[in-house]
């Protein structure tokens, strides 16, 4: 029998430029050979330069989505990402337990990369206690981590380990914790399953185009955990967004923070120029 390709469903936000939320998951998805699904909880008006404003989508509306996937297609990882309020972050919670969801990947978008609030203050206490006890893996960069934990955002390596065995307290199986943000050469993060912490180096890619970057790594999780111990998974995810920065300025798209190139590994037809 020849290899099933799997089927993941984004839970997230959209973004009409293309760089992040729903559409860079599913571009995501179809980068790494799985076929994509997708509920949105928020309609956002965005583009490379900021965010102008967003319209979350009714909560039973969200469900509403939830089920009609769940009821016909067989679903093998859920990327949950921009939740805007708790009632729609209840409202994801409730759904998934009830289909019990397996292989969830919890990106906890809070701030855009232009620094614009992607969630309403109702919705932090609501994805700590209803959404994060569901998660395989959460993803949050250091300021996100930080507020979901209740304390200073870690600025060195130490003390990210130190972070991540909070946040894991909080009841996710695992907790990938991106070390972006910190002021160094490297772009760090740290993998933790309450037993062992495993060290995910990257060297930071010099480029402007950073649109979406959370996105894409959760995203990269999810469609890999069906065929991948999470470890590994984590690993090749992280490889790909790296590739993915690296190739970005062959993009021209947006005069702000411009997407990373999804497509970076298919697209042949710039190269040479």
């Amino acid at each position: 029998m020849p290899d099933v390709i799997p089927n993941v469903l984004t839970i997230a936000g959209s973004d009409p430029s293309g760089g992040a939320g729903i559409q860079a998951d599913l571009k995501t998805f179809s980068a790494l050979g799985v076929y994509g699904a997708s509920v949105i909880t928020a309609l956002t008006a965005q583009n490379t330069r900021g965010v102008r404003g967003f319209t979350v989508v009714d909560p039973e509306f969200v469900a509403d989505q939830i089920d009609a996937v769940f009821d016909d297609l067989r679903i093998d990882a859920v990327k949950i990402g921009m939740v805007a309020n708790a009632s729609v972050a209840m409202a994801i919670a409730d759904r998934l337990r009830h289909y019990q969801a397996r292989n969830v990947v919890l990106d906890p978008v809070m701030v855009a990369k232009s620094g614009d609030r992607l969630l309403q203050d109702d919705a932090i206490a609501a994805i700590r206690g209803r959404l994060v006890p569901l998660a395989t893996v959460i993803t949050p960069n250091l300021p996100e981590a930080a507020v979901l934990c209740g304390e200073a955002v870690p600025a060195t390596v130490a003390e990210m380990h130190q972070t991540a065995r909070a946040l894991h307290r909080l009841g996710a199986r695992a907790v990938l914790l991106k070390g972006g943000a910190l002021d160094s050469t490297e772009s760090p993060d740290l993998l933790f399953d309450g037993s062992d912490v495993i060290e995910l180096p990257a060297r930071r890619i010099a480029t402007r185009n950073t649109h979406g970057t959370g996105c894409t790594l959760s995203a990269a999780i999810a469609a890999l955990l069906p065929r991948y111990k999470l470890p590994e998974a984590a690993r090749r995810a992280k490889a790909y967004l790296t590739a993915a920065l690296a190739a970005s300025d062959r993009l021209t798209v947006g005069s702000g923070r411009g997407p990373v190139h999804h497509f970076h590994a298919l697209w042949t037809e710039d190269r040479g120029r």
